[in-house]
């Protein structure tokens, strides 16, 4: 299945103004509102639904709500966080509404929301103070209520599957999870869980130091749909950590790469044709079931990916991992796996 491009990438195109961010719900705010991508939901929803529109013509099956930071921290950051339910309710309603049309215009090829959560700016294992090793700039409680908050939200507008994305710190990711979990009890119903990793460097550990086969592990009980990678590097970069990736976990795998490593300016340059060359890469190895771009893609680089993949083999989903597990398997069913 072919995951969507990126939403910031598409919105920069716009050039929009602070007055845009604004619109008339937040006319006379305090705090400065340009850069807050999320709200434009509310102010903007036309230019977040044709963003939308664009990706599924592209030939997108999965689309993400416009949700990347619609959570408490990273809304208070704008004085927002009063908006929070109403970002994450609109957000799915807009994507749902583009999703439910394409399929009508394509029913042999329905089309799918995932809820956007990112890891929020800040870090649940680490101290922001490096004068203080001991000290959080957020708590795990604190995580998992705005999470709870976000996914409410979220299911509430229709999404069919929640992507906790562009994961750093795996505790926080286990604040997500553990935030799914008290959503999912809380309304009678679960969705799947996608969760994807970003690495932060040559040795393929996340930016907390886990490893993936660690991360696989700390986030094995939560029986997540697929585990992938998302940001990090280029697609050619990415495809040894992927190969782990595709060797140890117990689901799915998918890969969202960016449009090549950002230069000095900030800029990514990897043309739509060579981003799909590189990601048909994951596919003649049979590594992924679900591919798509990450920063600095776009729907240029989405339709190219989707024709590269088109009729590939996906990978298959392993019955069971014969990695050693070694975790807290608390809630989980660990007779599934060879535990230690």
């Amino acid at each position: 299945m072919v995951l969507d491009g990126a939403m910031g990438t598409m919105i920069q195109r716009l050039h929009l103004s602070e007055e845009d961010f604004r619109g008339s719900l937040l006319a006379n705010h305090a705090t400065r509102i340009a850069g807050n991508n999320d709200i434009l939901s509310l102010t903007r929803p036309d230019d977040i639904a044709a963003i939308h529109r664009q990706y599924l013509e592209a030939g997108a099956d999965i689309i993400e709500t416009n949700t990347f930071n619609s959570q408490e921290v990273s809304q208070s950051e704008y004085g927002t966080q009063h908006l929070v339910r109403q970002m994450n309710l609109a957000a799915a309603q807009l994507a749902r509404r583009e999703a439910d049309r394409m399929t009508a215009l394509t029913p042999d090829k329905p089309r799918f929301v995932a809820g956007s959560i990112g890891p929020t700016g800040k870090t649940a294992s680490m101290s922001p103070d490096v004068d203080n090793p001991a000290m959080r700039g957020v708590t795990f409680d604190g995580l998992c209520k705005a999470y709870v908050e976000q996914m409410e939200g979220l299911m509430d507008g229709g999404v069919d599957l929640f992507l906790i994305e562009t994961i750093f710190d795996t505790l926080n990711a286990k604040a997500a999870l553990e935030a799914a979990r008290l959503t999912f009890e809380a309304k009678g119903r679960r969705l799947p869980i996608m969760l994807s990793v970003t690495v932060a460097d040559a040795a393929g550990r996340t930016l907390s130091g886990q490893t993936l086969d660690a991360f696989i592990t700390s986030t094995a009980h939560a029986g997540a749909f697929s585990i992938g990678l998302n940001c990090s590097f280029g697609a050619e970069q990415m495809l040894p950590f992927l190969r782990q990736i595709a060797a140890s976990a117990p689901c799915y795998v998918s890969a969202y790469p960016n449009a090549g490593i950002p230069d000095a300016m900030g800029r990514y340059d990897e043309t739509p044709e060579k981003m799909a060359r590189s990601i048909s890469l994951f596919a003649d190895e049979g590594l992924v079931n679900i591919v798509g771009g990450c920063c600095g893609s776009t729907p240029d680089h989405i339709r190219m990916i989707a024709q590269a993949v088109e009729g590939r083999k996906p990978s298959k989903r392993p019955s069971k991992t014969n990695l050693p597990w070694l975790a807290d398997w608390r809630g989980s069913t660990p007779t599934e796996h060879s535990s230690t």
